[in-house]
């Protein structure tokens, strides 16, 4: 065998000797890029490019993508249809559901939240009775410059434009059939949309920007029970977005994110 390998690499060897060389660094480089896209797969998620927001009850990221058969189960119940299916950027991350908050939110409304009830490996939590198994990330006030309500300014028009395809469940129209945001506009003194349209109650309000009687400015801010449904970030009007949600977030005792 040594000797055979030792021949194909000789300059004067036979034209067949030549044939199986070749023919073996073929097979070389093939096995090697074989194995370097194999190891393709696992980049997205060691150098973490996409910090994906799960669905409600992700259990720790790592053991989500091992649980996860990527069903597409939770993406079937969904109501609002937030719940997407990862593409191949995501490597070996291919067909595990997460949420673009911005595109369309998950407006934490549902009864029980059927993506859960759905799950058939426990990837997605079972246990409803603690929020912080629930809980998808948290938001934050990320571009503070944009915000209409810091800036004093009312909001008039859609939301998200006449265009937007974002659905929402308002209660006072119908809490059983998702709306178009497009189809309801606003008309706000100052813009409170994340606060008037965040489905969590106590989740996010608005404070004074100073003592002044005068001032018309608010600031949002994030309360512990904001569960991060993203719900904040769809329905803001600024472009980008002011407020955003930092998926797998967890609340620091005496932190009021504004």
């Amino acid at each position: 065998m040594t000797k055979w390998l030792s021949n194909l690499f000789q300059p004067d060897a036979r034209p067949k000797h030549r044939e199986d060389r070749r023919r073996l660094l073929r097979s070389a480089a093939f096995a090697g890029a074989l194995v370097g896209a194999s190891l393709l797969g696992f980049i997205p998620i060691v150098k973490r490019w996409r910090v994906r927001l799960r669905p409600p009850g992700a259990i720790e990221e790592n053991e989500f993508l091992s649980a996860c058969i990527k069903c597409g189960q939770c993406v079937q119940v969904c109501p609002v249809k937030a719940i997407r299916l990862a593409d191949i950027e995501d490597g070996f991350g291919l067909g595990v559901p997460h949420i673009d908050a911005r595109v369309q939110a998950c407006d934490f409304s549902c009864d029980a939240v059927q993506c859960i009830l759905a799950c058939p490996t426990g990837a997605l939590s079972h246990d409803l009775s603690k929020k912080e198994e629930v809980r998808m990330g948290v938001a934050r006030l990320s571009s503070p410059g944009n915000c209409l309500a810091r800036r004093g300014e009312g909001f008039r028009g859609a939301a998200r434009g006449a265009a937007f395809p974002g659905l929402h469940r308002y209660l006072a129209v119908d809490r059983w059939k998702p709306v178009l945001i497009a189809e309801h506009p606003y008309d706000v003194e100052i813009c409170d949309l994340c606060v008037r349209e965040c489905p969590i109650e106590g989740a996010i309000s608005l404070a004074p920007v100073s003592d002044d009687p005068s001032d018309k400015r608010r600031t949002p801010v994030v309360h512990k029970s904001c569960v991060g449904c993203g719900m904040c970030e769809m329905i803001c009007p600024a472009e980008p977005a002011a407020i955003t949600v930092d998926s797998r977030a967890t609340w620091s005792a005496g932190e009021g994110r504004a």
